[in-house]
């Protein structure tokens, strides 16, 4: 009787985009949610309402690499530039852009701020969970401090020229957006933290949108996730 030799899929599919198969990110209810095409659900129809052909996309935050690859294999666009602050994850990130063949996403470790220097960062063994703020369960043992470079995001707007934002930084929005120049932006897509930022911190959100002359614009929002355009 012949028998065949056959090659385990390496990668996890989701709406089309490869994920490699990887023992400590992509495991348990991430795995599945990606089988499921259910993983940042609500954040993609955002998106994909957002995203236009020739625009230059700007994502702080960028997780596994979800939506910078999202964004660049549906629309044809000039770049994505992704900034994610946990150096676990670049590596990851970069094997996802890989292996969905883009040219045009670029991920950097980093994170924006008022100027540049570093900054103090909450690395999880959750890597997905870790931010900026430490939290009540820390301990020595689920939770590394690390020290993270930041980047002047005034300098980092200018080279880039981003028109449209992609913000999950996990209740850092609040303090940083307010002290961008967001003028530029025909759009943005928040996802707010009020569990970190209280309504003090979502005001400020909004208003940093407002004062860019951006909108809220319901059709693309739910719940946290949060939609802002220049015109409708």
């Amino acid at each position: 009787m012949d028998t065949q030799t056959t090659t385990r899929d390496p990668y996890v599919m989701c709406k089309g985009m490869k994920f490699p198969k990887d023992g400590q990110f992509i495991t348990g209810k991430l795995r599945a949610s990606l089988r499921d095409n259910k993983y940042e659900g609500k954040e993609s129809q955002c998106v994909l309402k957002l995203v236009r052909d020739e625009d230059t996309v700007i994502e702080l935050g960028a997780g596994i690499g979800f939506m910078s690859t999202l964004v660049a294999t549906r629309r044809n666009l000039k770049g994505v530039f992704a900034f994610e602050a946990n150096p676990g994850l670049i590596p990851y990130i970069q094997s996802v852009h890989a292996a969905n063949d883009l040219k045009n996403a670029h991920v950097t470790h980093g994170i924006l701020g008022k100027r540049n220097g570093s900054t103090d960062f909450y690395v999880r063994k959750n890597l997905l969970s870790s931010s900026m703020e430490p939290l009540d369960g820390d301990t020595e043992e689920n939770t590394q401090k690390i020290k993270v470079d930041v980047l002047n995001a005034s300098h980092v707007f200018k080279e880039i020229k981003p028109n449209i934002l992609i913000a999950d930084i996990e209740g850092a929005e609040a303090t940083l957006l307010p002290h961008l120049d967001l003028s530029g932006l025909r759009g943005a897509m928040i996802e707010l933290h009020p569990q970190h930022i209280g309504p003090e911190g979502v005001n400020a959100v909004f208003k940093a949108m407002m004062d860019a002359g951006l909108a809220y614009y319901p059709r693309g929002s739910t719940q946290k996730v949060v939609c802002f355009r220049r015109a409708w």
